[in-house]
């Protein structure tokens, strides 16, 4: 425990040292709990818990981030892991502080289906809170940090689990912050557990020869040092190395090995104004060739996560290109620790509205939080619009928009407003006429052609843009402009893929399940649902799939399948029968006839055993015994059939739907032809759809499928019917 102690006295000396204002009692306050909280917890790697979240402390010190955020970096865990609520956590130390504790807390209490639905849960909850106090990512980041630098612990599945999760989300989640340092830990780490092989050849190779490459900059840094003294340019030049991950990726892109790769080191050079930047590198120019297409000028141009410097890759004394850049100390810093160098948190550093300003995107993720309603849909908008390569374009006004690389102009269209992109016409690029499609390259300058004939976009935009903000504001526009088309198509949609899998409406959609399913979604009732199936929000394959793992556990959870074994003999005698049908091997048993196919003679039939009620008696083509049949397999099933026709004197209830296009005097047509056969006609119920087509289903007593059939032929004969079918 004294090694503890003695880590939480460092960490109050290191605080002190940038924040000499700061409340060290409330500090002190929020270690004890977190003492106490967590006494006795140990860590895998046999430490004590409490050694985890002060260390993430220490990491959010060294960022000189304020109290509030390493009071909440102290207890982040405690609500998590320990007996400790939210509420103890808001009356000590404030609303700030539970937010705080709050979002990075993970969801842990709640049941999910699949632990990959989890994750996404848990970063959709970290987002919501991020938005709210930008705070919560920046701890969420330092605890994955050194929940990385200690996983040796952990099993290897687990290392891998983690490690991937980590180079795909967390890093990539501080690159878009900015946090340079911790995003090329993260992703060495990472890429340690990942592909240990291929790390260790990496550092390895690179120790063998880091003496050659490093004389080879240092005489570069001394050349570049004289002659900036010698035009008065106060400035730092520094080294730096690629690190491992970046090697990594450079060699597998260009499938080069890393003997092949002369970038391994760059020169930093940094000055104290943007207008020493720009004379450093003609500077630069003059000392060395440069390579044309290598010059990035990302102080003009800033990029999306604050990041600003130049590059330029020139060829070096030997003929050995390397690459500089340049930038101020402000730059520096920002590139270095990212959004926690703007922090607005920190007495007289830098105005809310400059922050706010520089967490635009966090708003754009909200707006896709909100109109995203599939966890999968989400992840992928995190994965695009954040964490993909950037392309820079142009306005014909010279204004500079950033998109995702690989976007379109439809998604240049959006990014300037949505009533632009729903206005598009067409397109000019660099001023000749585009395609849809076209990728968007670095430099192009973009003039979207607008027309108020147009009507809106096309549902084959989905298809070609790149940017979720994109897809949700088409996605809006044919929520609202076309909501009764949606509905109907969204069930047209799922009708079509319960016809697919042999199921129905009746067995899937029962109230309570299709509650539970528009309350996860936050639909107000089926049509909602039906809508967002409809303009694409949610895919009929996600919906029909969760009703049919619900309707698989209804059945499972049935009353017990205990039945007695039937043994038929050889030769089946026939035995009275019920309802006009014969139970083969089975005297006096009570027989009904299935209502959700509503069998007649003539019809292939089956008898399924229940318990208590006798036998079930359904066509061979009814979907609830196809959907047995595939779920429990044949154990309840068992051989029936019709009386003989000579002894059948029964009359069957039986509903056909006919569907016509409507008409005066339509159904007196139907209701005589029916009465002409002299069949009872038991129910008749019709509507009539806004396509003015009629749908009539009738409800009828006949005695055999040949009496069914010739009702039908005769019906399908009149003026406007296009179907006659039977209801299964």
């Amino acid at each position: 425990m004294e090694k503890i102690e003695n880590s939480f006295e460092r960490l109050k000396e290191k605080v002190v040292q940038y924040n000499p204002k700061i409340d060290l009692e409330r500090l002190v306050e929020a270690y004890e709990l977190a003492k106490v909280a967590h006494e006795g917890q140990m860590r895998k790697s046999g430490e004590p818990y409490l050694s985890h979240p002060l260390a993430v402390a220490h990491i959010l010190a060294d960022l000189e981030l304020d109290c509030d955020s390493l009071v909440g970096a102290l207890l982040h865990d405690v609500v998590e892991d320990t007996e400790f609520t939210l509420n103890d956590v808001k009356e000590r130390f404030g609303e700030n502080v539970a937010l705080i504790v709050d979002g990075v807390t993970k969801l842990g209490k709640i049941q999910y289906t699949s632990k990959e639905e989890q994750q996404i849960e848990n970063l959709r909850k970290m987002f919501l809170a991020m938005a709210k106090d930008v705070r919560v990512i920046v701890i969420k980041l330092a605890d994955r940090l050194h929940n990385m630098r200690t996983i040796k612990a952990k099993s290897e599945d687990k290392q891998r689990e983690k490690a991937r999760e980590t180079i795909e989300v967390y890093a990539a989640l501080a690159h878009r912050l900015g946090m340079s340092k911790i995003k090329m830990e993260l992703e060495d780490l990472s890429l340690r557990y990942l592909d240990p092989i291929a790390y260790k050849e990496i550092t390895d190779s690179i120790n063998l020869k880091r003496r050659e490459r490093e004389e080879y900059i240092n005489d570069i840094m001394s050349t570049l040092d004289e002659k900036l003294k010698e035009i008065g340019i106060h400035s730092h030049v520094m080294g730096r190395a690629k690190h491992f991950y970046s090697i990594y990726r450079k060699m597998f892109t260009q499938n080069k090995n890393i003997d092949e790769l002369y970038d391994l080191f760059a020169v930093r050079v940094i000055v104290d104004s943007v207008k020493d930047c720009y004379a450093v590198l003609g500077l630069v120019h003059e000392l060395y060739y440069p390579i044309p297409g290598r010059f990035k000028d990302y102080i003009a141009m800033p990029k999306p996560n604050m990041y600003q410097s130049l590059h330029t890759t020139v060829i070096g004394p030997n003929g050995t290109p390397f690459e500089i850049q340049i930038r101020t100390w402000e730059m520096h810093r920002v590139a270095e620790h990212g959004i926690a160098a703007h922090w607005k948190y920190k007495e007289g550093r830098s105005g809310e509205s400059d922050m706010d300003s520089k967490l635009e995107w966090i708003r754009q993720i909200l707006e896709i939080q909100q109109n995203v309603v599939d966890s999968d849909d989400f992840m992928r908008t995190l994965k695009i619009d954040l964490f993909a390569d950037e392309v820079f374009v142009f306005t014909p006004r010279g204004d500079v928009i950033n998109l995702p690389a690989g976007s379109t102009p439809i998604d240049f269209a959006f990014m300037i407003h949505s009533a632009v992109g729903c206005k598009m016409a067409g397109v000019k690029v660099n001023g000749k006429i585009a395609t849809l499609d076209y990728n968007l390259q670095n430099g192009d300058i973009v003039e979207i052609m607008t027309s108020s004939a147009v009507h809106g976009p096309s549902r084959d935009w989905l298809k070609l843009c790149k940017t979720s903000q994109a897809r949700t504001k088409i996605n809006q526009w044919f929520k609202r402009e076309r909501r009764e088309e949606n509905v109907l198509r969204g069930k047209d949609m799922v009708e079509k893929e319960l016809k697919r899998i042999n199921m129905t409406a009746t067995q899937l959609f029962r109230p309570d399940w299709i509650d539970a399913i528009c309350k996860k979604y936050n639909f107000a009732n089926i049509d909602d649902l039906y809508a967002a199936v409809g303009y694409g929000a949610l895919t009929v394959n996600k919906i029909v799939g969760r009703l049919r793992e619900q309707y698989r556990i209804a059945m499972k959870n049935e009353e017990p399948d205990i039945v007695a074994t039937v043994v038929a003999p050889p030769q089946p005698k026939k035995i009275s029968a019920s309802n006009g049908v014969v139970v083969e091997g089975i005297d006096n048993c009570l027989v009904r006839l299935s209502r959700c196919c509503n069998p007649v003679p003539g019809d292939e039939i089956v008898g399924y055993i229940t318990r208590g009620r006798g036998v079930s008696v359904h066509r061979k083509d009814c979907p609830n015994i196809v959907a047995e049949n595939r779920f429990s397999g044949t154990d309840r099933l068992i051989k029936v059939y019709w009386q003989d026709e000579a002894e059948q004197k029964n009359s069957y209830l039986t509903e056909l739907t006919i569907s016509a296009y409507d008409r005066k005097g339509l159904l007196a047509e139907i209701a005589k032809v029916i009465s002409d056969l002299r069949i009872l006609i038991s129910a008749i119920h019709s509507h009539t759809t806004k396509e003015q087509v009629a749908v009539i289903k009738i409800t009828m007593e006949i005695t055999s499928k040949e009496q069914f059939d010739s009702v039908k032929n005769k019906l399908a004969a009149l003026k406007g019917v296009f179907e006659v079918s039977r209801e299964s």
